[in-house]
């Protein structure tokens, strides 16, 4: 099992899933993750300069850095700096963020966690019980792009009783160097290069890249019988892996008369699923994205076998036997 991050919270807001997809065009969904920081009921930080320890390896951005020992007593409030200004998009609050990072500890140099060994940039969403307050007000505001050096109190961290399997003890002041790379919202879309469409017999989807929904017209024929993932946007990202996260806009559709059950698009949320627990679900829908380029929008038609099969949620339109369409625009992966 891949190893998750220290920072994650136990129920990320803004997600939906399709673990019950009904008629609605929105669902709420969990997703756990372990250890997991309470939700804080302290107040908004004092945000100040510093003191903050020097950076004295890895100082560009994207290099893993190497961060000297806290010097003397660290600041009871937040201290946060832009070591390296970017000049991409602003990050705001709710707002799902692609970042690198590591994580210390002041008194010792303990790093306790990184993802730059990993390989894989974290994917998570600056909300009240997604994240760590100390990463949730640190980096709102600040620009894709930018290297944020950030000394986070246990108030904003992960409080009095710290977090043991770390070796993070409940006094103890955390600090971070975090890689801003990208961050997304509710409004983004993949800007991928279109792909030719010329299949008559599979469902046509629009290429807008504003956010709205992609119109998607079910041809009045029978559905193939075989699993189908094509581009409609073709990304030039990493290829997903079977055992990655997706987050992503969607919306899916039923064949016969073309009715969505289930979307993202317009309804002020993201997707993030696990590729692995999909095959749980709608197990076409996970082997279709297996093997896509981050930065795409997939159109992939789920025969009933790798679908809902004679089991559908009720009270939807998914009928038995129902063969599903789904768009996907990939916006990242972890």
């Amino acid at each position: 099992m891949r190893r998750r991050s220290l920072l994650l919270a136990a129920v990320p807001a803004g997600l939906v899933t399709l673990s019950a997809c009904g008629d609605n065009k929105s669902a709420s969904g969990t997703t756990s993750a372990s250890p997991t920081p309470s939700v804080s009921a302290a107040p908004p930080p004092k945000i100040v300069a510093g003191p903050l320890p020097a950076i004295t390896a890895g100082t560009k951005f994207g290099e893993k850095p190497t961060v000297a020992k806290g010097a003397g007593e660290p600041s009871k409030d937040l201290a946060v700096k832009t070591v390296i200004a970017g000049s991409g998009r602003t990050v705001a609050e709710n707002d799902f963020i692609k970042a690198n990072y590591l994580g210390q500890i002041w008194d010792t140099a303990k790093v306790f966690d990184n993802s730059y060994d990993r390989r894989r940039p974290l994917v998570m969403q600056l909300a009240q019980g997604s994240i760590i307050d100390g990463w949730r007000y640190g980096l709102t505001g600040k620009k894709v792009g930018s290297r944020v050096q950030i000394a986070v109190p246990p108030t904003w961290g992960y409080g009095t009783s710290g977090e043991p399997q770390a070796g993070i003890k409940g006094t103890d002041t955390l600090v971070f160097v975090i890689d801003v790379i990208e961050s997304y919202n509710s409004k983004s879309s993949v800007t991928g290069k279109a792909v030719a469409q010329s299949d008559a017999a599979l469902p046509k989807v629009a290429a807008n890249t504003d956010g709205e929904v992609p119109k998607v017209t079910v041809p009045k024929t029978a559905p193939p019988k075989k699993l189908v993932s094509t581009y409609v946007l073709e990304g030039d990202g990493e290829e997903l892996k079977a055992d990655q996260t997706v987050l992503c806009q969607f919306q899916g559709l039923v064949w016969d008369g073309g009715k969505t059950f289930q979307r993202t698009y317009g309804s002020g949320r993201l997707a993030q699923f696990s590729l692995e627990r999909m095959q749980q679900t709608v197990k076409g829908l996970a082997q279709g994205l297996t093997g896509k380029k981050v930065g795409s929008r997939v159109l992939i038609v789920v025969p009933p076998e790798l679908g809902y099969g004679d089991t559908p949620p009720s009270g939807g339109p998914v009928g038995k036997g129902a063969t599903l369409v789904f768009t996907v625009d990939v916006l990242a992966a972890m």
